[in-house]
């Protein structure tokens, strides 16, 4: 396959992702001068935040079945147009309802992920996935750029409104980019109906325990990232700068080992990877139940490597046994990581309530790395004849 094209839509997907999640995360910055503005409750304000990352999640798996039907270079650019008019929309509204209409609709950048790994992964042989689709899932940092980005934007520019305006045009801009520049592989293989690319979902377990997988992995970093500045202003009292600062270096951390074990994975196999992911990100999350800082912070840290490298050898797997469904099975997954990074800050919370502090969470946490090392040593490793499963014949 061209190396020159290969190249060239991963840097085009990547950027894409990227633009698409930094979309996605415009209104949780300003969610407390919404909450002020509009008067808000505190169920309101969270509801705005979450029905984005919610709908988001949800969405990932038709998107990935229609960049598996109709190619990604279509599906991809078009989803830049789209997500343009709800982020534009959005400078306009005066009301709640209305807010919350259009932040629905912002949820459909949340997909960019499935649909950016069946357009990337098939520019690469499977000994080169790993580190491809490492490499594109760094992308996510775009949500961290609207963390930190709105807001400077804001003071700069004067209003939210016109931070707002300038990420609609930049996606905007970057639909037209993508659908001019970016192709297809190209793969022989003829697009299957979506009937037949359900079935994978019923037919293939595999599908559910990567997901199980991802729910650990990407859930835990999204859950962490969006928990962390309050458990450590509340824990440990630091400033909300600080605690931004100890966020940003989590994050990071993350980001930057995603790549990596995609590397490591197609070098060892994702499972072998994953095996010293879940036993790390078990043990380090103990370290989290702690309210000494300096062991908070080195399990913090340690769980965001652990979860990076899952990431990307969690992405090495579901190209190498889904060859032929990876967007429809990369939808899923995503969906359930996504579900994994909404429902853990809400049992944190009930947590808290009833028992004053967080340190059951991080237990549970250690908990399920325990059973998805278990059951990754079981399905992917088996030791009994020193081979791991095979790929799924779709």
């Amino acid at each position: 396959m061209n190396q020159q094209g290969s190249k060239l839509a991963l840097t085009l997907s990547t950027i894409a992702f990227a633009i698409s999640f930094a979309v996605w995360g415009m209104i949780a910055p300003l969610a407390k001068s919404f909450q002020t503005t509009l008067h808000l409750t505190e169920w309101q304000v969270w509801g705005l935040i979450a029905t984005p990352v919610l709908l988001g999640s949800i969405i990932r798996l038709p998107m990935g079945m229609l960049a598996d039907k109709f190619g990604g270079r279509i599906v991809f650019g078009a989803l830049l147009l789209f997500i343009a008019l709800p982020a534009y929309m959005l400078t306009t509204t005066t009301t709640y309802q209305e807010m919350m209409f259009w932040a629905l609709f912002l949820g459909m950048a949340g997909t960019s992920f499935s649909v950016g790994v069946a357009f990337t992964s098939k520019w690469f042989p499977p000994q080169q996935q790993g580190l491809a689709l490492g490499i594109y899932g760094a992308g996510n940092i775009g949500q961290s750029l609207a963390l930190f980005g709105v807001p400077l934007l804001t003071r700069t520019l004067g209003s939210w409104q016109t931070t707002f305006r300038v990420f609609a045009l930049i996606a905007l801009i970057y639909g037209i980019v993508f659908l001019l520049f970016a192709r297809n592989a190209p793969v022989k293989a003829q697009p299957k109906p979506f009937k037949e690319m359900l079935k994978v979902l019923g037919t293939q377990p595999l599908a559910w325990l990567l997901s199980l997988f991802y729910f650990v992995t990407f859930g835990g970093f999204v859950a962490l990232s969006i928990g962390l500045p309050k458990l450590l202003q509340e824990i440990f009292h630091v400033t909300k700068e600080d605690a931004g600062l100890r966020v940003a270096g989590f994050v990071l951390v993350a980001t930057i080992m995603r790549p990596i074990g995609g590397w490591l994975s197609d070098k060892h196999g994702g499972a072998n990877i994953l095996r010293f992911v879940f036993a790390g990100a078990g043990l380090l999350a103990l370290g989290m139940t702690t309210v000494t800082i300096l062991p908070f912070t080195v399990g913090a840290l340690g769980v965001a490597a652990c979860v990076g490298l899952g990431n990307g050898a969690v992405f090495k797997l579901v190209p190498q046994h889904f060859t032929k469904d990876t967007g429809t099975v990369t939808g899923l997954v995503g969906a359930v990581g996504g579900l994994g990074g909404f429902f853990p800050p809400l049992l944190l919370g009930v947590i808290k309530t009833q028992t004053g502090a967080y340190a059951l969470g991080f237990i549970l946490l250690a908990v399920f790395c325990g059973i998805c090392f278990v059951l990754n040593q079981k399905v992917f490793l088996r030791p009994e004849s020193g081979t791991s499963a095979q790929p799924a014949q779709a």
